[in-house]
């Protein structure tokens, strides 16, 4: 959590679904971070720094059978980073390191079905890959409606009663796809909700960082450490290659969350050694550097795709708070009729060079009829975003056109 094919799951999240073909000259697909700015070098400074036989941080004994939790300096730095930059609260051990979203996603559900959860409560829309791979665990994903105010915790309480649900899977700081965030009075509610249940809120923690009109919300983690999982990977800051990633666990859960990880072995966590060269990186401030820079760019990119889209198409809405990598757009109608399904569109513009996605991809039941397109643009390069949205507006026009027959329909 429309796509022009089924999802690959990678080390961290996945693509936006395509696989390692090459991709559309004008992307505008979400999920995807600029892959021109992926700090390369950065990376094989700290690794350097991190392996090096004089003062590197790796020690011979370091590089042998390595924890499923991760390793313990790299747990600490990790907690460093979030409590400075989500404000996360909790130990070092309450930090443990994963292959990305995806693989703690697996741990959690395979925890939550061992003590005895057998539904999940999930946004809708949302983005499909954690849900299905609760799925896949036992969980029967249950969803719950999205506004302008993040997940409805009116209704997750009553479908939570429908179906004894005690756990919930949300994106509270940047709901993905809708872009909105959830409300104050709604993050209290539901630990309200998951106190008088005995349940469990995971906090997919994806974009967070990526917040340009304030300073980002802090982790709703924060406000109740001992009901909330946090979710966070280098997916969407760096890329899905790294297949770096990491949970927040509450004390009652983390044996449960390790023994999820037993089956796989040493090879639960992360390499060792991608391990402390992350931990390298975030310690020398190459981490926060490079999200300095990457919040820029996207501040600026989002301005000039939003500029575009007033050109180009001036009837269409655009929805979401200034944040993260995407933006929902509403499709125009004409004086001559409706808006055109978002599936048209999609093969329009597939016609011309562009990748979009249809919301309908994301939704738990999709909807019959859809107008509405997820509008990603991290991995698109500042020269195309005039090209890319004109490009798009013309495959709106000819879906619009398609609409009119000779009767008038």
């Amino acid at each position: 959590m429309g796509r022009p094919a089924r999802a690959v799951v990678d080390a961290g999240r996945t693509s936006t679904g395509r696989t390692h073909a090459a991709r559309a000259r004008f992307d505008l697909a979400p999920g995807v971070p600029d892959l021109r700015h992926v700090p390369r070098d950065a990376w094989l400074r700290a690794a350097r720094e991190a392996l090096g036989t004089s003062g590197g941080t790796a020690s011979n004994d370091d590089l042998g059978q390595p924890s499923p939790a991760g390793h313990p300096h790299a747990r600490a730095v990790v907690a460093g980073h979030l409590r400075r930059a989500r404000v996360v609260t909790g130990p070092d051990d309450a930090v443990v390191l994963t292959r990305g979203a995806t693989d703690g996603m697996a741990r959690v559900a395979a925890a939550l079905v061992e003590a005895g959860h057998t539904h999940l409560l999930v946004e809708d829309p949302s983005w499909s890959v954690l849900r299905d791979v609760a799925a896949r665990a036992g969980l029967t994903p249950v969803p719950v409606p999205v506004d302008a105010g993040g997940a409805d915790v009116g209704a997750l309480v009553d479908a939570s009663r429908r179906t004894g649900a005690r756990a919930a899977l949300l994106t509270p700081a940047h709901q993905f796809p809708t872009g909105s965030a959830l409300a104050p009075e709604r993050r209290e509610a539901v630990l309200t909700w998951a106190r008088d249940v005995d349940g469990v809120v995971v906090e997919d923690d994806y974009d967070a960082e990526f917040r340009y009109d304030r300073r980002p919300v802090a982790a709703l983690q924060q406000l109740d450490p001992d009901r909330v999982v946090l979710l966070g990977s280098v997916s969407k800051t760096m890329s899905p290659a790294f297949g770096v990633g990491w949970m927040v666990v509450p004390a009652r859960w983390r044996e449960s969350v390790a023994r999820a990880a037993a089956p796989h072995g040493p090879t639960a966590a992360p390499s060792t050694v991608d391990q402390l060269t992350f931990a390298r990186l975030v310690a020398s401030g190459g981490y926060d550097r490079h999200l300095r820079a990457a919040r820029g760019r996207y501040r600026r990119r989002r301005d000039a795709v939003l500029d575009a889209l007033a050109r180009e198409l001036p009837g269409a809405a655009v929805r979401g708070i200034a944040a993260g990598m995407h933006a929902l757009l509403s499709l125009p109608g004409s004086p001559d009729g409706p808006a055109p399904d978002a599936a048209h569109v999609v093969r329009e513009a597939a016609r011309r060079e562009v990748t979009v996605v249809d919301l309908r991809r994301y939704q738990v039941r999709p909807a019959e009829q859809s107008t509405t397109l997820v509008l990603g643009y991290g991995n698109l390069a500042d020269a195309r975003v005039d090209d890319a949205v004109a490009r798009l507006a013309d495959a709106v026009r000819s879906a619009r056109g398609s609409l009119v027959s000779p009767s008038g329909r």
